[in-house]
């Protein structure tokens, strides 16, 4: 099953809005087949694992990291290939959330006289896949909120200059989040500040789509995400209703997204509810203090990734990563459960979930 853990992250970035699932096939003791889902679109796990069979898969057994599908989608169900290859036993990591086949797929294969054993290394299956568990339930992007800061919490120095805060090692990690996540968002006045390209440069990565949030549509005919909205998917999320002003941006190839206004700005709930529809599944979240602060206080937020570098700037007027108005009180902290920490060559990358959320608890 660690095997199959393993190749299911090979999928990382390019199965969305499908899961990560890894399996192998076992008999008499040796691999004999392995496979994962490599792109959304594309053959399942279980049968990549079939197909790769180096002798008959009749009597072997089956690990799989996600409970197979037993519905038809873009694929054909995979319980129907399980059983005509004639695996004997089948064992399951997670269970799969989605109606469509939430036990199903179990029931399917036992009622055929396949032997299965279910929560085979749950939790380490589970990790897989929180952006699919939460779509499948929620039908909103699963957001991580990520930034980078020094020891004193700063995200640039008191001159706004901010490259860099962190070592090449971090920035690196980043454009693999990038990669994996399937959208990127910052509010307008990053843009206004830095003219951010928002791409992966990872060699071989995937675009996120490029999410900004500008209220008053204020993002600059001439700046990078426009001017490059015909190659990367990029989405202006307003609430200005002078549907005259749409134009020019829509002929450089900018989707627009109109919104409710709550409280002066663009309700991000609603956004993540119209992103969903998108097929969105995930958000990479790297605004600014007031927009991360907007994002905490909405609830939109599932995890936080800071990244911390050994440096110090100081500075009363210098950024911090959450700004606003912030809680009242400790108690009413927004507060993380740390999953892990790692060290990025100089820095820390501290991964974190939210347990429970400003006004949302």
């Amino acid at each position: 099953m660690r095997r199959a853990i393993e190749l299911a992250k090979q999928g990382e970035g390019w199965t969305s809005p499908n899961p990560l699932v890894g399996a192998v096939i076992v008999k008499q003791g040796q691999i004999i087949g392995e496979g994962y889902h490599a792109r959304y679109g594309e053959y399942h796990a279980e049968r990549n694992a079939l197909m790769a069979c180096t002798e008959p898969a009749e009597g072997a057994d089956l690990y799989v990291t996600l409970e197979p599908c037993c519905h038809y989608g873009k694929q054909p169900p995979c319980v129907e290939a399980i059983v005509q290859a004639g695996i004997r036993r089948v064992f399951v990591g997670s269970d799969d959330p989605n109606p469509l086949v939430a036990g199903k797929g179990i029931r399917y294969l036992r009622e055929r006289g396949i032997t299965v054993e279910t929560h085979v290394l749950k939790e380490e299956c589970d990790r897989l896949n929180p952006v699919f568990f939460h779509y499948i339930r929620k039908k909103t992007p699963y957001v991580v909120m990520k930034y980078a800061m020094t020891m004193d919490g700063k995200i640039a120095a008191y001159t706004g200059a901010s490259k860099w805060v962190t070592g090449e090692q971090a920035r690196a990690n980043v454009q693999q989040e990038r990669h994996r996540y399937r959208g990127i968002m910052v509010g307008v006045g990053t843009v206004l500040a830095d003219d951010p390209m928002l791409s992966c440069r990872m060699p071989g990565g995937r675009n996120p789509v490029r999410i900004i949030c500008d209220t008053h549509l204020r993002t600059p005919l001439s700046s990078q995400v426009v001017k490059t909205a015909k190659e990367i998917s990029t989405i202006l999320a307003v609430c200005e209703t002078d549907k005259s002003r749409y134009q020019p941006y829509q002929e450089a190839g900018c989707q627009i997204l109109t919104l409710p206004d709550s409280d002066g700005h663009l309700d991000l709930n609603a956004l993540m509810e119209k992103l969903g529809e998108e097929r969105i599944d995930s958000v990479l979240l790297e605004g600014g203090g007031t927009l991360n602060w907007a994002a905490l206080k909405s609830g939109i937020v599932r995890e936080v990734h800071a990244y911390m570098a050994p440096k110090l700037f100081g500075g009363s007027e210098a950024k911090t990563p959450v700004e606003g108005q912030g809680v009242p009180d400790p108690a009413e902290a927004v507060h993380l459960k740390v999953r892990e920490i790692r060290h990025l060559g100089e820095d820390l990358l501290i991964e974190s979930e939210v347990q429970d959320v400003y006004g949302n608890c």
